[in-house]
């Protein structure tokens, strides 16, 4: 399989998860509540999500998180459109390191699919761990009455789980392609459900927290990590580059994830514009 077919394919995959993402937020109230819009959202990019999940049978995690990450740079044009307003030069400029960086890893890195099938056990021991960690955090964040923290724990947690999600549905998808009636069999899909449940939930939450310059930015930097993370841990998957090389690629990640920060926090704090009329006029 040419690994140009996954990228276009998680490319195609981040934009829909942006349209759906500036809806969701926006139909998105206080607590989690939902308006008019937030179904149109949902659908759109729970078809971005079948998108990634077909990139993730097809690729290799490393080469299609990174690509995915981008629907925070696609997200940009969408909100100014909704917003009626043209995009910052700040908010160009941090969307063109985004871009480089995650064009410089991919090209130095050049990450290739792995054929190993993750252990049952070692699957299921650190999957374990890591959810229960972040059904901890969810916990914490719903007792939180600081609406920062609050909104730190949510974007926390559901980047994460949306994360070990994407090394779950890497291995659905080889199931499927290996035997379709067969995955039903296996432990993946039974994982996978309940995570993809309890990250949609937080990610809700964060959207709700009145706080989104913090659960947003969380949210988009953590996923792509624990992803690659557990990719290299249970998959095997790696890059074939020098140790000098790597220190370098380790640097291109770290400002994309400065990149990724910087452009979520100016659509959360447009985000806190846009709701301000909107909660003044409900007082009134």
């Amino acid at each position: 399989m040419h690994t140009w077919v996954p990228a276009l394919l998680a490319t195609a995959a981040a934009l829909l998860i942006a349209v759906g993402t500036v809806l969701r937020q926006r139909a998105s109230g206080p607590r989690g509540g939902i308006g008019a819009g937030w179904s149109l959202g949902a659908a759109i990019a729970f078809t971005g999500f079948f998108l990634q999940a077909t990139s993730l049978g097809l690729g290799s995690i490393l080469l299609v998180q990174p690509l995915v990450i981008l629907a925070v740079l696609f997200a940009l044009p969408l909100e100014a459109w909704a917003d009626h307003r043209h995009p910052r030069p700040s908010e160009w400029a941090w969307g063109a390191l985004l871009v480089v960086c995650v064009v410089v890893f991919l090209l130095i890195a050049r990450p290739t699919t792995t054929d190993r099938r993750p252990e049952v056990v070692t699957t299921g021991i650190t999957v374990g761990v890591v959810t229960a960690g972040l059904i901890g955090l969810v916990v914490v964040a719903e007792r939180c009455r600081n609406d920062h923290h609050r909104a730190l724990f949510y974007g926390l947690a559901s980047g994460a789980l949306f994360g070990v999600s994407a090394v779950l549905i890497k291995t659905v998808a080889w199931r499927i392609m290996d035997d379709t009636f067969s995955v039903f069999l296996h432990y993946e899909i039974y994982l996978l459900i309940p995570i993809l449940i309890l990250a949609v939930v937080a990610q809700q939450r964060g959207f709700g927290s009145g706080d989104l310059q913090t659960s947003f930015p969380a949210m988009n930097v953590m996923e792509p990590t624990v992803a690659m993370l557990l990719g290299v841990v249970l998959l095997g998957e790696s890059i074939d580059v020098s140790v000098a090389m790597m220190a370098f690629l380790a640097v291109v990640l770290a400002l994309a994830s400065i990149a990724v920060v910087k452009l979520a926090k100016h659509a959360a704090i447009r985000g806190d514009r846009w709701e301000a009329p909107v909660t003044a006029d409900a007082v009134v």
